[in-house]
């Protein structure tokens, strides 16, 4: 769980780094959307290919990436029991004992986990690369034209980026807390199935309050600085866009359109 890298801003000096958080954003929704469409395998490939470059430009580990998937493997492995007990097409590949496992149940469950490790490496890259407070302005300017219906932007673009950078700050409260309970003999690997979930279920009064507390401690600070919700307040950071951010965009845009050709001719 420590090394779980999603949510986390790395404050690095990189490429990806310098773009625009709008672009970012309109760039990786774009590529999130592409994932869901094709079902060639190349086009997956292609999309892994340039993630990966991104993500060397971004300087961000790949083995870090890999490392937030741990939390996964028992969500891949839940899909793959049931994509076996309830899809009957396709080719019998194996059978153990009366019961027969299809080709079609192995290739939807290998389209699911890859379209879901991608969109999580992409939204890692988004997390990763730009800091909370360009997030939100990203965001805000992205639901601006909602403000016509007097949607709230600027305080829904704050709550989705204190989530985010949350995320992080719960899980390593999270393990300050299991060390500080397995000092006092608590065992979360061992025993039976019964003694595991209990011991789990002990974490959640504490970690309960622990994220009501930071969030009150942000409450007053934010109170304190003269934050007011809906209030007119001026940009100190002024965000412009630049020749990178538009090939960055459009990149993703092509790639979406190439997707979505090969749903056609692949």
């Amino acid at each position: 769980m420590s090394n779980l890298v999603f949510g986390k801003y790395i404050p690095i000096d990189s490429l990806m780094h310098k773009l625009d958080p709008r672009a970012k954003l309109i760039g990786l929704f774009l590529m999130i959307a592409a994932v869901f469409v094709p079902k060639s395998w190349w086009i997956f490939l292609l999309i892994a290919l340039l993630l990966s470059i991104a993500l060397l430009l971004a300087k961000i580990g790949i083995r870090m990436i890999v490392q937030s998937f741990k939390p996964m493997i028992m969500m891949m492995i839940f899909l793959l029991v049931i994509n076996s007990l309830t899809v009957r097409t396709g080719d019998i590949l194996f059978t153990i004992g009366t019961f027969a496992v299809y080709k079609d149940a192995i290739l939807n469950t290998m389209f699911v986990i890859v379209r879901l490790l991608l969109m999580i490496s992409i939204t890692t890259l988004l997390t990763a690369t730009t800091n909370p407070l360009d997030l939100t302005l990203g965001i805000e300017w992205l639901l601006t034209p909602l403000k016509v219906i007097h949607f709230p932007a600027h305080e829904v673009a704050m709550m989705v980026s204190i989530a985010l950078r949350f995320i992080p700050t719960i899980i390593e409260e999270t393990m300050r807390i299991m060390n500080a309970q397995k000092s006092r003999g608590v065992d979360f690997e061992n025993g039976k199935l019964s003694e595991k979930i209990s011991a789990i279920l002990s974490l959640i009064v504490p970690l309960f309050s622990v994220a009501f507390e930071r969030a009150y401690e942000l409450a007053d600070a934010m109170e304190a600085r003269g934050y007011v919700p809906g209030a007119e307040r001026t940009r100190y950071h002024v965000l412009k866009f630049r020749f990178l951010d538009f090939l960055f965009m459009f990149i993703c845009t092509a790639i979406l359109a190439v997707s979505i050709l090969s749903r056609f001719y692949l």
